[in-house]
């Protein structure tokens, strides 16, 4: 059953990315969070779970070396914010400007359909792997 926790752990990475990108396009117009700062946005961070840099290198005595994939964290996106002149809004600073999250639109829907696509390959693998279990148990039946 390795094949499918791999999927399922891609499954959960891609999931908790989707929420991030999403938390970025909601707070877009931000202009001051509770902090009063303005929003920063995120990124997820993800890679293989301990052990697969052994396995590349040929350590295969483990068998729980694949493992699928983890989220390392998430961390702010180091963006300067946007500045718009708008000097009748109340969050204007003393010249008139209002400070908006530096959030690319574009970007981060791209990487939405690239997170959705990864998303649906995983579901695509473990309906895989499940049909080749189900076809292992079938012929095992059979002899």
């Amino acid at each position: 059953m390795q094949a499918m926790e791999v999927s399922r752990s891609g499954m959960d990475v891609e999931w908790r990315r989707l929420e991030v990108i999403s938390s970025n396009l909601a707070n877009m117009s931000t202009v001051r969070t509770a902090t009063g700062e303005v929003y920063q946005p995120m990124r997820l961070l993800s890679g293989p779970k301990a052990g697969f840099a052994a396995y590349l290198h040929g350590d295969r005595s483990n068998k729980a070396t694949l493992s699928g994939v983890t989220v390392y964290g998430v961390e702010p996106l180091n963006l300067p914010p946007k500045v718009a002149y708008q000097p009748g809004d109340p969050q204007a600073d003393a010249k008139g400007f209002v400070s908006y999250p530096g959030v690319d639109h574009a970007e981060e829907m791209t990487l939405m359909v690239k997170t959705a696509r990864a998303y649906e390959a995983d579901i695509v693998a473990m309906n895989s792997a499940r049909q080749m279990y189900m076809k292992a148990i079938e012929l095992g039946k059979s002899t």
